[in-house]
C-alpha cells in the first residue's frame, strides 16, 4: 500500500480518536461538575463527522445540532477553546456563553449549532445560497438526526434546496432514536433518505460506522455540489454508545442492542482494516490514540486554567 494512502488512513483514525477522547474527557469533567448543563456526546458516531469533514475545504460551511462537538473538531476547531466553551470559560469560542449546544467557530467554517431539533437545516440553505451566488465552488453541509426528519423545516428545506439547486449536503445521522423514542415509533419511513427522493434529490443510505463508505458517498455529493448540480442527501446509519444526554439511564434500550453496536464501533473497525489490509503496526495504531489523548488532556488543562467571564460582560454578545 502506498505510503500516502497509509498516512491518510492513519490521519482519519487519529481524528476519530481525538473526538472519542474529547467526548470521554467531557464525560469525566461532567462527573466532577467541571462542566455543567445538558451535554450530548457523540461517542460511537465519529466516522460520520470525520468522514464528511475530511473531504471539505477550509472555506466550506458546516452546521450542527445538539450533538456536535465531533463536527466542530472534524472541521478544525481548536480543542482548547472548544473545551473552554463547554466549561463556561472566557477563552471559549463564545466567551463561555454558548456552551455545548450553541457552538460557533466561524474561523474553521463551523457556523453554528442549536438545541432546537432541525433548527440549523434552513440556516444551511442560506449559506448554500451565498455559496452559489459567490460562484467559488463552496458547499454547505448540515448534520442532523433522525428526529429532525419529522419537522416541517426539514421538508421545506429539501424542497427549496432542490428547486434552487443549492450546493448543500444533508447528512442525516440516523442513530435509531429521537431522544428516547425509537425510529419505528415516530415514523413509518424506514429509510429517511426516501424523503429526499420525494424532492428529486440524489440520495444514498450508507453504513455510518464505516468511515470509508461515508467518504465514498460524500466524495460524490461534494463533486455534484461544486459542479453546480445541486443538493445531495446522505443517510448514515449509526448509533450513539452513550445515553441521549450525560446522566441518561438508557432504560429504553436493550443491553443486547448496545452490545451489538459496540461490535460495530467505527474506531475498532478502521483499526482492523489498517492492520489486516494495510499492515499498519500495533505501535503506530497505539501512537494515534496516545497522541489524541495527549492533545485532549492539554485542552482540558487549558480550559480549567482559563478565567471565568467577567461580571461586566454579562450582556455582551447577547442579541435579543
Amino acid at each position: 500500500m502506498d505510503a500516502p494512502i497509509q498516512a491518510e488512513l492513519l490521519s482519519l483514525l487519529r481524528k476519530m480518536w481525538i473526538i472519542r477522547s474529547f467526548e470521554e474527557k467531557v464525560s469525566e469533567m461532567c462527573a466532577r461538575r467541571q462542566i455543567t448543563g445538558l451535554i450530548h456526546l457523540g461517542i460511537g458516531q465519529e466516522a460520520v463527522a470525520v468522514g464528511v469533514c475530511s473531504l471539505l475545504q477550509a472555506d466550506d460551511y458546516i452546521f450542527g445540532g445538539h450533538r456536535s462537538h465531533g463536527h466542530a473538531i472534524a472541521k478544525g476547531a481548536e480543542l482548547g477553546r472548544l473545551m473552554a466553551e463547554l466549561a463556561g470559560r472566557s477563552t471559549g469560542y463564545c466567551g463561555g456563553k454558548g456552551g455545548s449546544m450553541h457552538l460557533v467557530a466561524m474561523e474553521c467554517g463551523f457556523v453554528t449549532a442549536t438545541g432546537v431539533v432541525g433548527g440549523t437545516i434552513p440556516l444551511a440553505l442560506g449559506a448554500a445560497f451565498v455559496c452559489k451566488e459567490k460562484g467559488k465552488g463552496q458547499v454547505a453541509v448540515v448534520f442532523f438526526g433522525d428526529g429532525a426528519g419529522q419537522t416541517g423545516a426539514f421538508h421545506e428545506s429539501l424542497n427549496i434546496a432542490s428547486l434552487w439547486k443549492l450546493p448543500v449536503i444533508f447528512v442525516c445521522e440516523n442513530n435509531g432514536y429521537a431522544e428516547f423514542t425509537p425510529l419505528s415509533a415516530h415514523t413509518l419511513v424506514s429509510r429517511l433518505a426516501n424523503h429526499a427522493q420525494t424532492y428529486s434529490i440524489p440520495n444514498v443510505t450508507v453504513d455510518g460506522n464505516e468511515i470509508l463508505a461515508v467518504r465514498e458517498s460524500v466524495h460524490e455529493a461534494v463533486r455534484k455540489a461544486r459542479a453546480g448540480e445541486g443538493p445531495s442527501f446522505i443517510e448514515c446509519l449509526t448509533y450513539r454508545l452513550r445515553g441521549h444526554y450525560e446522566g441518561d439511564p438508557g432504560k429504553y434500550r436493550e443491553l443486547s442492542e448496545l452490545a451489538e453496536w459496540k461490535e460495530k464501533d467505527p474506531i475498532a473497525r478502521l483499526t482492523r482494516v489498517l492492520k489486516k489490509e494495510h499492515s499498519i503496526s500495533d505501535e503506530a495504531l497505539k501512537q494515534a490514540e496516545s497522541e489524541a489523548r495527549d492533545l485532549v488532556d492539554r485542552a482540558s488543562q487549558f480550559a480549567l486554567s482559563s478565567p471565568w467571564p467577567a461580571a461586566g460582560e454579562v450582556d455582551s454578545l447577547v442579541y435579543a
